[in-house]
């Protein structure tokens, strides 16, 4: 395997392991409270929390230590390195645009399906989308859903790039997005099931 091939082979690990570590650690198995839990639930719970870049750091240098000779084991020394490369940057693109989702507003197309996808875990059905940066995994495993119409943010969670200072949503994203308070009944056009649709 070339080093070309084996880094892209490990940034395609990284999607794989980016949605399995989202899903079963993050969200089957919270209650059990493992090392990825406590952030996540805090960052769901309040969404501009994320958690420091030094534990982010510390995260990104231990993945490549345990990566790193399982990969150069299986695919020799030069291979080995490069799969390991692709699969920490990849990790480091996925802290990065998940970061930005948050706290800047979308460029592109790519950008505003990132956002959708993203926001429709957050704000309607937690157990859908569980892949931030691809949706392969999510097609794989049947846990993707597209956001049937606007995605409704709580109010005490809209992002400061979505709305005006005075909490209304902005007019370029007032096609995707609506701002509703507490308790507000959804639109019957835009409303979704928090519950998992039969597959």
């Amino acid at each position: 395997m070339t080093p070309l091939i084996a880094a892209a082979v490990g940034a395609a690990g990284w999607t794989a392991s980016e949605y399995l570590i989202h899903r079963f650690l993050g969200h089957e198995w919270a209650k059990r409270r493992n090392f990825f839990s406590v952030e996540h639930v805090r960052h769901h719970a309040t969404t501009s929390y994320f958690a420091p870049t030094s534990l982010k750091a510390q995260a990104a240098v231990l993945t490549a230590a345990a990566v790193a000779p399982l990969a150069r084991r299986a695919l020799g020394a030069s291979a080995g390195l490069a799969f390991t490369g692709g699969f920490v940057a990849m990790y480091v693109t996925y802290e990065v645009l998940h970061r930005r989702a948050h706290t800047h507003p979308p460029t592109g197309r790519y950008g505003r399906w990132l956002r959708r996808h993203h926001f429709h875990h957050h704000f309607a059905e937690p157990k859908m989308n569980h892949g931030v940066t691809s949706p392969v995994f999510d097609y794989v495993f049947r846990t993707h859903r597209t956001p049937p119409g606007k995605i409704r943010v709580p109010a005490r969670h809209a992002m400061t790039w979505l709305v005006d200072d005075a909490g209304e949503v902005r007019p370029e994203h007032a096609a995707d997005y609506e701002v509703v308070a507490k308790g507000k009944p959804p639109a019957a056009e835009t409303s979704v099931s928090a519950a998992p649709r039969p597959a």
